[in-house]
């Protein structure tokens, strides 16, 4: 066999036995009836499973289905409708854990495979690269997720909150949407940030995120800028744009800046920001730094707390 294939087939090998089918239920004239399904993976040792808020929400039944096909029924723990993600549990044996890996670490170009449930069928893989990286994406309920991953690899509905894993074997991130009209467009929330939602899941029910309102994509910084300001930064994030009435749209940022700093610090990555914005210190006036046009800007943000919906 040639040595891509059998890449793919160890890497999936690692991962198989935690990927499970999740089968949700509601209400329909009196009885409970089938109303959708959704992927997920177990990444704890005691049946902790990531998969999409837009999978669970609304379900009055979970029921998750794995590789040996034995179906247990699982207990919401929480999830975040503005990342997208949810966390169920189950009290079952015969699964393995996924290894979570670093999305941090990841590089255009790089291969990286999806497994799920699409239509129905279980257990499908597919293959693709990482098309680009610290992208920002509407989710179905409006709100900005940051840190997405895009990739070509194929998703379908069914595929939603399954893991896209590198050719180690390692999740680097949860699967969650597909572009409508669109060929070779998918999204993951990246693993790192997934974790950071899972932590306050497990221990909250709910998570805190503060809200900006600002469309991002990490760039690399002109090395003249960057040595000119003697800036620690190899990166920052383009504003791509503002939302309306939210505290970006009252701050003096605008589309087109770079924002290298936040609340003091450097700021490079979406996560980096990300884990800023799930302090609750962070609800007063934050000094920015952003570059625009090539001159360095001080201004501030009133962050302010996102609402669950």
């Amino acid at each position: 066999m040639d040595a891509y294939s059998q890449m793919i087939i160890d890497a999936v090998a690692q991962v198989k036995n935690a990927v499970v089918k999740i089968d949700v239920y509601k209400t329909v004239q009196g009885k409970l009836r089938p109303a959708g399904s959704g992927s997920g993976f177990i990444f704890s040792s005691d049946g902790m499973i990531f998969t999409n808020n837009h999978v669970v929400n609304g379900a009055e039944k979970i029921m998750v289905s794995l590789l040996n096909e034995n179906e247990i029924e699982a207990t919401l723990i929480g999830k975040d409708p503005d990342t997208d993600l949810a966390i169920l549990k189950i009290y079952s044996e015969g699964y393995s854990v996924s290894k979570l890996g670093n999305a941090e670490a990841l590089q255009i170009g790089q291969l990286v495979i999806a497994i799920g449930n699409p239509l129905g069928y279980q257990h499908t893989v597919t293959t693709g690269v990482v098309s680009a990286l610290g992208r920002t994406l509407r989710s179905q309920n409006g709100m900005l997720v940051d840190n997405v991953i895009q990739s070509d690899a194929a998703l379908n509905p069914g595929n939603s909150g399954g893991p896209m894993i590198t050719t180690d074997g390692e999740v680097v991130g949860v699967n969650t949407a597909i572009i409508q009209g669109a060929q070779g467009l998918s999204f993951s929330v990246g693993i790192n940030t997934a974790k950071e939602v899972a932590s306050q899941l497990i221990k909250n029910g709910k998570v805190f995120k503060a809200y900006l309102g600002f469309q991002l994509q990490e760039v690399s910084i002109n090395s003249k800028v960057k040595h000119h300001y003697h800036l620690a930064n190899e990166k920052g994030l383009f504003v791509v744009n503002v939302e309306e009435n939210s505290p970006a749209s009252r701050s003096q940022v605008k589309a087109g800046d770079i924002i290298i700093s936040f609340n003091n610090k450097p700021v490079q990555t979406l996560h980096q920001l990300f884990k800023e914005l799930t302090r609750k210190e962070i609800l007063t006036m934050i000094d920015i730094s952003v570059i625009r046009h090539a001159e360095l800007l001080n201004v501030g943000i009133f962050p302010i707390q996102r609402q669950s919906l």
